[in-house]
């Protein structure tokens, strides 16, 4: 998996929206290993806050050939928009335990502070609450993630994290409830940083779903 972290005004979102939702993530996911994405929003009044999260098909796709000549050949798009992301976060690698099934409209990411084996015990107890879905634990490729591109050279000051926790639920007030009743064990295993931020789902799309549309465009 790898996950993304951003931040954009209010007047550049539906740019951006439309950036991720019309060529972005269609690019991404046509890259051989990228195998699906979903996109989801802050629920923050006063922010603009967006996570990316890819599938992979193994780690070692993000420092695959194809994956970096995209990095290092960034679209007049992307070029526009990557220096104007705030607060930007990026981290891929291993999902390293899966409670629950599917997926959740409803998010709680919580980036760790340390390594992702000290989170372990609590997933269990996690997925058992209701309307949770799933709890997906990631261990960041830190090496892996943190390759020099031209792409990335358009930014400043990206950030990293050590490891992911992604609680995913029916409803966001099923995540509130989680998030207080485990409140102790979450602090002592969260990480600096974006904290206990609820996001909901805005966008998805899977490798399938291009393969289709390119499969129409020759009938």
């Amino acid at each position: 998996m790898l996950a993304i972290w951003s931040d954009v005004t209010p007047e550049q979102e539906t740019d951006y929206l439309h950036w991720l939702t019309r060529e972005h993530t269609a690019e991404r996911v046509g890259i051989p290993g990228f195998e699906a994405v979903r996109v989801f929003r802050a629920d923050l009044p006063e922010v603009c806050r967006y996570l990316i999260l890819y599938d992979l098909a193994a780690p070692s796709v993000l420092t695959s050939p194809a994956y970096l000549a995209r990095l290092n050949a960034p679209t007049p798009w992307s070029q526009r928009i990557m220096p104007t992301l705030q607060n930007f976060a990026r981290g891929g690698g291993w999902v390293r335990t899966v409670r629950g099934t599917g997926g959740g409209a409803h998010l709680l990411p919580l980036r760790l502070g340390g390594p992702s084996d000290a989170a372990e015990p609590l997933l269990g107890d996690l997925a058992e609450e209701d309307r949770i879905c799933a709890v997906r634990l990631l261990e960041v490729d830190r090496e892996g993630s943190g390759v020099p591109t031209n792409e990335k050279a358009l930014r400043s000051g990206d950030a990293s994290f050590p490891g992911l926790l992604l609680i995913e639920a029916t409803g966001s007030a099923a995540l509130q409830r989680a998030l207080s009743r485990h409140q102790p064990a979450i602090a002592a295993i969260s990480g600096d940083g974006e904290g206990a931020t609820v996001y909901t789902a805005v966008f998805s799309l899977r490798k399938a779903e291009l393969e289709m549309k390119a499969a129409d465009s020759l009938m």
